[in-house]
């Protein structure tokens, strides 16, 4: 199918990429908000 249509691989490829990113910044940003030892530094 990558021939006659790469979309079908390509799409969800960048919707898996992207879901990834967003949960790791998602996650840095409460574990920075969450995180009481960084406040001792």
């Amino acid at each position: 199918y990558l021939g006659s249509a790469p979309w079908l691989a390509i799409v969800p490829g960048i919707a898996i990429t992207l879901a990834v990113t967003s949960f790791n910044f998602i996650g840095d940003g409460l574990r920075d908000a969450l995180d009481a030892r960084s406040d001792l530094s």
